[in-house]
């Protein structure tokens, strides 16, 4: 499962889950002993975060969408990792 991004102690995580429980393309957000799943809209799916955590995610997601989906594709199609710039 490769960091793809990092900023204010928040790790972003992108891999495949083969026969997986989400069903759609999605990065994992951890912080502390909190982890989400987002996906690429910058929704939860599950799991969850501190409520500030969570915002911030959700405006990386935004300002990376297509960035993010390029991410997504690169590592399910042939393996490559693409790292995604922070907030700063």
């Amino acid at each position: 499962m490769p960091l793809i991004s990092h900023f204010y102690g928040i790790l972003i995580y992108i891999y495949k889950e083969i026969g997986g429980q989400h069903n759609v393309p999605h990065f994992h957000a951890k912080y502390a002993e909190f982890e989400a799943v987002f996906d690429l809209d910058g929704n939860i799916v599950t799991g969850e975060l501190p409520t500030n955590k969570s915002k911030l995610v959700e405006v990386w997601c935004s300002l990376h969408r297509e960035e993010l989906n390029a991410a997504w594709r690169a590592w399910n199609e042939s393996n490559e990792t693409v790292k995604i710039e922070g907030l700063r």
